[in-house]
């Protein structure tokens, strides 16, 4: 699960792979009765799951300490993967890809008027996905801020909000109520010559409003934008508002690397290709740490659903295939290349898509993608919501409660639900804070992190909660199943994209608002 403000992608060359075709095509809606999942949920225990996560530890202990896309850890972890599904008989294949990140170490920005001050990167200021570089020192004009009661704010969505905005000045932007990229767009078209976007500074139990925060600039059409653009916290931004005379100096500095890495691709042997059911989890973790709960508690449910339906000898009635992504904690790469490759008759060959990234959250909770969109009101393609539905009766038969979680881009489904396959899954929480509610529903602590080890190096074996993380596992491995043996398709997939229509960009990783 990824929002890791120091890495952006931008631009990628791909290289395409064979072997991945699906045949014949599939319609209606799914069929009953649901098949009997007790042997397959009954073998995927803890003790096989954590063995998984033993397995990846090692691998990241031998590899510097992390299994990031690019680097030998991962490497090594897709080795490790490939070698345990192979020898249990699984037609694996690797789908080498290439793009390139970002990043912003260098940049910098200063007051050199009145006085001079100095915000440290990071921890004051961070430059936006799709910022313009370079350098920049003007005087600052403040758009349509509140610093008052609530901070609600609408600065910098409307274009009167720059009335009378002086050409070539940087904007001062209040974050709030609409997209980032509107704010930036309508400061360029009032003639800013840079954009700073301060934090809101208000209580939001879904968000930091208080903090430096990573923002993402274009949800559209993935364009960079003309000038410099950055974040700053709620106490930089609010110090700024109202001085006299002031006059800032921003330098965006951008060097981008390419990444060279794969995904990797483990079919059934038989089963109908034309209901093709994708279960995928990404494989790489953040630079900063082992990732073992973001994302290996995924990739171990996978290897241990997959290694369970081997031992068993379940013969699903359709092509099940599991997916191991690279990329995404850099912005979804490898599962945006996987379905940029599809054909429009391909894409209606996939049944659904299930996608599980942090299932093991040590202060976790039971979290099911929103595919109706009752929670959220973002409903994913048509048959979405039969996946939600799976997954809320297998709970409710196991008398544990769930809350709706909304597709809102932050994990490996973002492609599948554009092309308009059905899609849905699991999630255990991260940054997000638990409330008093949610502790009495789930346990654990209220006004905690879901996993307070996100996107850090002690995102490591010990950062598991084993009973959350079997129940979600269990609850995976039912679903797999369950969509492994319905014996005709889930309505959707009638919005098929052309092959070939691979855009590497940044997406989902920061708030779009």
């Amino acid at each position: 699960m990824h929002r890791n403000r120091r890495r952006a992608t931008v631009a990628a060359s791909a290289l395409i792979i064979g072997g991945l075709t699906v045949a014949a095509v599939g319609a209606p809606a799914l069929a009953a009765p649901t098949p009997d999942t007790s042997a397959l949920t009954q073998a995927v225990t803890i003790g096989g799951l954590k063995a998984q996560l033993a397995a990846l530890q090692g691998i990241a202990d031998a590899n510097g300490g992390t299994r990031a896309a690019g680097t030998p850890g991962y490497e090594a972890s897709l080795d490790y993967v490939e070698e345990t599904l192979s020898a249990a008989g699984y037609i694996v294949t690797r789908q080498p890809f290439s793009y390139s990140f970002i990043e912003y170490d260098g940049s910098t920005l200063d007051q050199t008027a009145p006085g001079a001050t100095s915000y440290p990167f990071i921890d004051a200021f961070y430059p936006m996905e799709f910022t313009g570089t370079g350098v920049v020192t003007a005087p600052v004009r403040a758009v349509d801020v509140n610093l008052t009661g609530d901070r609600a704010s609408t600065s910098g969505c409307e274009s009167a909000d720059f009335a009378g905005f002086q050409t070539g000045s940087i904007a001062l932007i209040q974050r709030g109520s609409c997209d980032f990229s509107v704010k930036a767009a309508n400061a360029v078209a009032a003639g800013a010559a840079g954009v700073i976007i301060f934090n809101q500074g208000n209580d939001n139990p879904n968000d930091d409003r208080f903090g430096v925060f990573g923002g993402t600039l274009s949800s559209a059409n993935w364009t960079q934008t003309p000038v410099p653009v950055v974040s700053a916290s709620f106490q930089v931004g609010a110090g700024l508002v109202g001085t006299a005379g002031l006059v800032m100096r921003m330098n965006v500095v951008a060097t981008a690397t390419t990444i060279n890495t794969a995904n990797l691709i483990a079919d059934t042997s038989g089963g109908r290709a034309d209901r093709t059911v994708v279960v995928g989890a990404h494989l790489d973790s953040v630079p900063e740490g082992p990732g073992i709960n973001d994302n290996g508690s995924g990739t171990a449910t996978l290897i241990e659903t997959a290694l369970q339906l081997s031992n068993l000898g379940i013969q699903p009635e359709n092509r099940i295939r599991f997916a191991f992504w690279g990329g995404e904690e850099d912005g979804l790469i490898g599962s945006s290349y996987y379905v940029s490759q599809l054909s429009k008759t391909q894409i209606k060959q996939h049944l659904v898509n299930l996608n599980f990234d942090m299932l093991g959250s040590p202060n976790g909770g039971r979290f099911v993608y929103d595919g109706d969109g009752s929670g959220f009101g973002t409903v994913g393609p048509n048959g979405s919501d039969v996946i939600e539905g799976v997954f809320d009766s297998y709970f409710a038969s196991k008398n544990l409660l769930t809350e709706p979680t909304a597709f809102d881009g932050r994990s490996d489904y973002f492609a599948f639900i554009e092309a308009g396959i059905p899609a849905g899954g699991l999630f255990s929480g991260a940054e997000d804070i638990k409330s008093p509610a949610q502790a009495v529903k789930f346990g654990g602590t209220a006004g905690v992190a879901f996993d307070p080890c996100y996107h850090q190096a002690c995102d490591t074996y010990a950062n598991i909660d084993d009973v959350i993380f079997e129940q979600l596992a269990d609850a995976a491995a039912h679903a797999t199943l369950v969509f492994g043996d319905t014996e005709s398709a889930v309505n959707g997939t009638a919005k098929g994209k052309a092959a070939g229509q691979f855009k590497p960009a940044f997406k989902g990783n920061n708030a779009l608002r």
